[in-house]
């Protein structure tokens, strides 16, 4: 079971990722954990990436395909994996493809995770997070019990320059010039399937097991 998460930064698919790779016992593979281990093991692939990010520049597709092509070749994603972050474009989407089909593998489920950009908007710039622990809250749904303080260690709870509305603003029309031509595409080979990603995670885990059952 090969499957590929869409959706915009902040529509839960990380979390929704993380919880269905536990339940399936698939592997959860997100492109910036890929990177962070490359780099920090000081990889050849990660030497190579490197000097594309430390000039600003992004990492060439055909690198990052070399990147999952090693990481899926390990034998625990031999049943199946989740992918969380990649595809990001449709020449992206068309590289894996290919390389998937080099290895005698395919992809089978495309979710794309779906809400309107106002309740994205919210949920986003309502969000704060504890400087010392990285512990998140929520303004109206899940406030700390002391206001700025973590009720888990007793941090300074903040927002995150990325959670302002601008940013989250720019952020999501990236995501719609670069990534949502990635619904069509998906869907013109019958591999996608959406989830209104406004429910709560309870509501979603579920209906995505169904999905893939």
């Amino acid at each position: 079971m090969i499957c590929i998460f869409l959706g915009p930064p902040g529509s839960g698919k990380g979390t929704q990722a993380l919880e269905i790779s536990k339940k399936l016992n698939v592997p959860h593979i997100a492109t910036g954990d890929m990177f962070r281990k490359h780099l920090k093991e000081n990889t050849p692939l990660g030497v190579s990436a490197k000097q594309f990010m430390d000039k600003g520049a992004l990492v060439p597709d055909d690198l990052v395909i070399r990147m999952l092509l090693e990481r899926i070749s390990h034998s625990d994603c031999e049943p199946g994996f989740l992918l969380d972050g990649f595809p990001r474009t449709v020449p992206q989407a068309e590289a894996l493809s290919a390389a998937l089909e080099k290895l005698g593998k395919r992809l089978e489920h495309a979710i794309n995770f779906s809400i309107k950009p106002e309740k994205l908007i919210a949920r986003l710039s309502g969000r704060r997070t504890c400087t010392q622990c990285g512990m998140m809250y929520h303004v109206d749904s899940k406030p700390t019990k002391s206001a700025g303080i973590c009720d888990s260690c007793g941090g300074k709870v903040v927002q995150r320059d990325d959670d302002h509305e601008n940013v989250i603003r720019s952020r999501l029309q990236v995501y719609d010039l670069q990534t949502s031509p990635l619904i069509g595409y998906f869907d013109s080979f019958g591999l996608l399937r959406t989830i209104e990603a406004d429910q709560s995670p309870s509501e979603i885990t579920p209906k995505i097991l169904g999905i893939l059952a």
